[in-house]
């Protein structure tokens, strides 16, 4: 027991500093220099040398109790910071999943709805002419072929479906929820949970793995907001928090693409061992009237 106390309290400090800790005490130096060196001075690294000097002449830097006590107060202040970013990170993570609520992510939506419908008009038009060409024999059919595809990838980067979120990390995330019902219609909201007592450790590790790396993302994110405020003393720390900003960004689509083909690919390779678990017969392959039975009897009868 010894032992696993041990072990429990080694990481669980370990992440503290991962999480918390280190990213703060960044910050906050970071902080120090822009409050230091301010906008007319941004690039003065003898004024920042005369200020460490000024600070390490003053009598306490030369007290131990004095030290220590700063010591701590600088990592209660960098813990104390990276729980507050954390906790911004959190609301970010919902707001990028979150469906329209207000106004603004109302507008949103809207307008990425508005988007999907020119790009999916583009797409089919293009769909039926390249169709026609081929049928006719026309020299222009690989041409007009390729206008599709590409129409048809331009459309899928708005969202693979009619988009219901102000953001696209929200659209598709769910994608795989919309998708499943019309190809099988099963409820995956009602299967999921049986769907994940049945899947095999590997899978569940990489989905952990997809869902973490989006919170992480989010996390991300908020660092560079909080990067992004002190570009108003320091403008360094505007273009460090508008770096991040654009990789948290990039990770994070990345993460909901891959948590998302995941989520898709398990619910493929599992809901026919789910449904023989439940008795429903599936010798012919997951078809819809299998997918429906599956909806019925997870929700308890209830559609």
């Amino acid at each position: 027991m010894n032992a696993f106390l041990n072990a429990l309290g080694g990481k669980l400090a370990e992440r503290w500093l991962a999480l918390l800790a280190v990213p703060g005490l960044i910050y906050l130096m970071t902080a120090a220099v822009a409050v230091t060196l301010g906008r007319r001075h941004w690039h003065d690294a003898g004024r920042l040398r005369a200020r460490l000097d000024a600070l390490s002449g003053a009598p306490g830097a030369h007290s131990p109790g004095t030290v220590v006590l700063a010591a701590l107060a600088v990592l209660a202040g960098a813990a104390a910071t990276g729980a507050a970013v954390q906790a911004v990170g959190t609301w970010l993570e919902k707001a990028w999943l979150t469906a329209s609520r207000g106004p603004v992510t109302t507008w949103l939506t809207r307008r990425r709805l508005r988007r999907w419908q020119a790009a999916d008009s583009a797409y089919r038009t293009a769909l039926v002419a390249a169709g026609r060409a081929t049928i006719a024999g026309a020299d222009d059919a690989d041409r007009l072929t390729g206008e599709a595809e590409r129409l048809h990838a331009a459309r899928d980067r708005v969202a693979l479906a009619a988009p219901r979120h102000p953001f696209w990390t929200g659209d598709r995330v769910t994608a795989p929820e919309r998708r499943v019902w019309r190809a099988y219609r099963l409820d995956l909201a009602a299967a999921w949970p049986h769907l994940w007592l049945l899947a095999p450790d590997g899978a569940r590790a990489e989905l952990t793995a997809a869902r973490a790396a989006f919170t992480s993302a989010a996390r991300l994110l908020a660092w560079s907001a909080a990067y992004l405020a002190l570009g108003a003393w320091w403008w360094p720390a505007a273009v460090i928090g508008l770096l991040t900003a654009v990789t948290a960004v990039g990770r994070g689509r990345d993460a909901a693409e891959s948590f998302a083909d995941l989520t898709e690919a398990l619910a493929d390779l599992h809901t026919k061992p789910l449904a023989e678990t439940l008795g429903i017969p599936c010798e012919s392959g997951l078809t819809r009237e299998v997918g429906a039975a599956l909806t019925r009897a997870l929700s308890k009868g209830g559609e």
